[in-house]
């Protein structure tokens, strides 16, 4: 009886001091995970790309408005009175 309370009390002890070295490693990784996606998330490594890719939609947004703008200026203010002369230019009854 001595021997298999004995051998029950090894038993126990094992079992206890491998899930106390699975929770530590368990505990290790986590810490581990958490500081690596800390310094993930804080990182600026490749920001430059996106700020690239959204200087350049704004520059065509800001310059198809630009380009929109000055059509419909000269659509409406210039281009009548430009054919308007350039046909009296050319129409001269001598």
């Amino acid at each position: 009886m001595k021997k298999f309370v004995s051998n029950m009390k090894k038993k126990i002890a094992h079992i206890t001091n491998c899930a106390i070295v699975g929770i530590q490693s368990l505990v290790a990784k986590v810490q581990f995970f958490r500081k690596r996606s800390r310094t993930v998330l804080s990182s600026n490594h490749a920001e430059g790309y996106i700020d690239t890719a959204v200087k350049i939609l704004i520059a065509v947004v800001l310059g198809a408005l630009l380009l929109a703008g000055l059509y419909a200026l000269l659509e409406s203010t210039v281009l009548p009175t430009l054919t308007q002369r350039i046909k009296e230019m050319f129409n001269y009854a001598g």
